[in-house]
């Protein structure tokens, strides 16, 4: 698209091509509005994109968003677009060491065998009865409240009433979600392994007063009604490569290369200016849907900011030529790294990485959590390395909040994978560096990435991978209908960091489409 083509005025201008772009641009072309996305780089997809990392190695690993739980069934019908996921065998495996011998905790592999993990680790059947009783709790919890996410906003009370259990309610919702892991479960394993759902990218203590880690732990049990996590087949960009050709085939226009500027609107109609590689261009519209982060809307419609964004993670992507041995040999490691490998995430464990890094520094024994994308989902290795036994683990670290790289983000960075993988290291019968591949040149097939990395790739405010706190899936004060409204009536928000964002969903797309298409003439 040249300079004077963007001229011409839109029903809608996106800016930014990631996942939540796409998804609008999609509902709003379909519907029969014209569509322009302004994508600053030279591909659309954003953070959940596929890329092959290693010089001359044929493995398309999801690079920065592995999983997918909250993507709501109804957009991939009522896009129709060919996107598929895969159960994980596992739920999730945590190795340890109890009197001396290596041991863990494997959940998954039917009821059964779930009972006697939880038996052989505690030495009796209450863990488990109150495991079954808690995630009983959270999965009435994600059938009311999951099918809200892509309706106008409830208000707390009307959430509250949709919800109707009292005790869930203060549970997630009014206490600090410590109480409730303290209450319920006694091993210290088995309250770190329910924990770490409140601290994905979010940098909380259990009882933190502010609740940040009982909103993150909410999105991350109501997906999909279930709370369940995919696998997506071919890897993340499978889905955004599907989005993208679904918005193209109803006739939007993706323009990559195109950065968005500034936006002007006096709130009938308005402006994006764009630069390119060739000079500047300006696409007017009648509504703007804004995929980026508050910090990048009030940038481009010259507002205040708000608060700083910050993040909490650690990022490494690798490729093994093989799956490692494990020192507890009651299992096998296809299962244990089939579901979430947890590291270093007892209850004490996730407190003390907490206060250390609170305090400014690195965490002793960092935690982390480890996918094997590959066990499920062999597709996304060229045949020959799957032939061989290769495999790909990305693995998630947390309370690595973005202050703790400032000084030097290459030094810490190293550091901080060193510790990571040396507590890895720890529960393995054999070192994981003797098991990674290496790429054309020699180099070990490893990558990781710090907040400070993922605000430079990514313009994640602060490496926030939610691009702020994530908000209540219900109505506050300065919210609208659809939680993706600003305080300019034809600019929405439909990135992670509208209300009821973050995470690989579509939600705000969705929304903001439909927020389109409610106004006369949208």
């Amino acid at each position: 698209m040249t300079a004077h083509e963007g001229s011409r005025t839109y029903d809608a201008v996106i800016v930014g091509g990631g996942h939540n772009g796409l998804v609008a641009a999609a509902y709003l072309a379909r519907a029969g509005r014209s569509v322009l996305v302004l994508e600053r780089l030279d591909h659309t997809g954003g953070a959940a994109v596929s890329t092959r990392p290693f010089a001359g190695v044929d493995a398309r690993l999801s690079r920065y968003s592995y999983l997918v739980s909250l993507l709501p069934e109804k957009i991939v019908r009522d896009l129709g677009i060919g996107f598929r996921v895969r159960s994980r065998t596992v739920s999730s495996y945590t190795p340890v060491e109890r009197g001396g011998r290596p041991t863990g905790l494997l959940v998954g592999g039917g009821e059964q065998r779930t009972r006697e993990a939880f038996a052989r680790l505690t030495g009796s059947d209450r863990e488990y009865e109150s495991w079954q009783r808690f995630y009983g709790m959270t999965g009435r919890l994600a059938q009311r409240v999951f099918p809200t996410l892509t309706e106008p906003l409830p208000t707390r009370d009307e959430l509250r009433r949709r919800v109707d259990d009292e005790h869930a309610w203060r549970t997630f919702f009014e206490e600090p979600i410590g109480v409730a892991v303290e209450e319920h479960f006694a091993d210290d394993l088995v309250r770190g392994v329910v924990l770490t759902d409140a601290l994905i990218g979010t940098f909380a203590d259990a009882h933190d007063p502010g609740l940040r880690q009982n909103r993150c732990f909410l999105y991350h049990v109501i997906g999909g009604g279930t709370g369940a996590w995919d696998v997506p087949v071919g890897g993340m960009g499978a889905l955004t490569d599907a989005l993208a050709a679904a918005a193209r085939e109803a006739g939007a226009v993706l323009a990559t290369g195109h950065e968005a500027v500034r936006i002007d609107t006096d709130g009938r109609t308005a402006e994006v200016t764009y630069r390119t590689a060739t000079g500047e261009g300006v696409a007017a519209a009648r509504h703007v849907l804004v995929n980026a982060s508050p910090q990048e809307l009030a940038a481009l419609t010259g507002d205040t900011p708000p608060a700083p964004a910050e993040g909490a993670q650690l990022k490494v992507n690798m490729l093994l030529r093989r799956l490692p041995k494990l020192l507890d040999r009651s299992v096998d490691p296809r299962e244990a790294f089939a579901g979430t490998f947890h590291i270093a995430e007892g209850y004490d464990q996730l407190a003390a990485a907490h206060a250390q890094a609170a305090a400014g520094e690195l965490p002793a024994a960092p935690p982390s959590e480890i996918y094997c994308h590959s066990l499920t989902d062999p597709t996304i290795l060229a045949p020959d390395l799957a032939e061989r036994g290769y495999q790909t683990l990305t693995l998630f670290g947390l309370h690595t909040p973005a202050r703790l790289f400032a000084r030097d983000n290459d030094a810490v960075r190293e550091d901080l994978l060193k510790a990571t993988l040396a507590q890895l290291d720890a529960h393995l019968a054999e070192p994981l560096a003797d098991c990674l591949a290496t790429d054309a040149d020699g180099r070990p097939c490893i990558e990781a990435k710090t907040p400070l990395d993922l605000e430079r790739d990514l313009r994640l405010p602060g490496g926030n991978i939610f691009h702020r706190a994530l908000t209540w899936p219900y109505a506050q004060e300065g919210t609208g209908r659809w939680g993706v409204e600003t305080r300019h009536a034809n600019v929405l928000l439909c990135g992670a960091g509208a209300v009821r964002g973050g995470g690989v969903s579509g939600v705000p797309g969705h929304n903001a489409a439909m927020a389109v298409l409610e106004v006369r003439g949208g």
